[in-house]
């Protein structure tokens, strides 16, 4: 069985934007407006076509101190964004988001990569930058989903520790449902993308159980630090 990956030339990646050309043009139709969706496709094209060079160079550098400089910019990007549902507190629970990611986040990855995977060396950057992407992404959803249940309900009255329950069960849905549906509807990026680049199947399988853990705890541990760390912001913001 040939293992190689298939090398996608620009004109095949051109002719994955037919269906997108068609969904922008049902979108013009319908009077919805294609401005954000441009935009969005725009922005996507760009990034990841930097984020290739970039990685690349980062790769062959082979620096830990270049991939801790790394890690911080994720960190301090998804803190960040994780407050954004809360835009007029954003400020107030900046530093509650990046405790709450560093820790939650932070000790997740470093259990499974110099527990579980005992990376050599410590900072190998094929493994540690998309695995930090993934759990901080995660992370960072689950931290956004809570702060605006968290501030929602106690606006309507909610006493904290049910709106704090409220917002922690909100935040695991997206991660709970995923334990639900990874190998009945889906089949998870990190998993297909070792069956696409010759993995066995089965060796795939126990990366993406790894995986799974390894989001469901960031995500559960971040927001249970980003609740607790927000909570007397919260009770003078509400």
């Amino acid at each position: 069985m040939d293992n190689s990956v298939i090398t996608l030339t620009l004109p095949q990646v051109a002719l994955a934007f037919l269906p997108v050309a068609i969904t922008l043009a049902i979108l013009l139709r319908w009077s919805f407006g294609v401005g954000n969706a441009l935009y969005a496709l725009a922005r996507m094209l760009v990034q990841l076509l930097l984020i290739g060079y970039v990685l690349a160079w980062i790769f062959g550098a082979g620096n830990g101190v270049l991939i801790l400089l790394v890690l911080g910019i994720m960190l301090l990007a998804s803190a960040w964004i994780g407050v954004g549902t809360v835009k007029e507190h954003r400020w107030q629970l900046l530093a509650a988001s990046l405790a709450a990611i560093t820790v939650g986040g932070g000790l997740t990855l470093a259990l499974i990569t110099q527990v579980v995977l005992q990376l050599e060396p410590w900072y190998m950057p094929r493994y540690m930058i998309p695995l930090a992407g993934m759990v901080f992404a995660n992370a960072m959803t689950a931290v956004s989903l809570a702060a605006e249940r968290l501030f929602a309900e106690m606006k309507h009255g909610l006493a904290w520790p049910d709106a704090r329950m409220a917002a922690y069960q909100a935040a695991m849905i997206p991660v709970i449902n995923s334990l639900f549906a990874v190998g009945l509807v889906s089949l998870p990026g990190m998993m297909t993308g070792q069956i696409l680049s010759g993995v066995s199947p089965l060796i795939a399988a126990r990366y993406q159980i790894m995986v799974m853990c390894m989001i469901f705890a960031s995500a559960g541990l971040s927001t249970a630090l980003f609740l607790a760390l927000a909570r007397r912001r919260a009770g003078v913001l509400a």
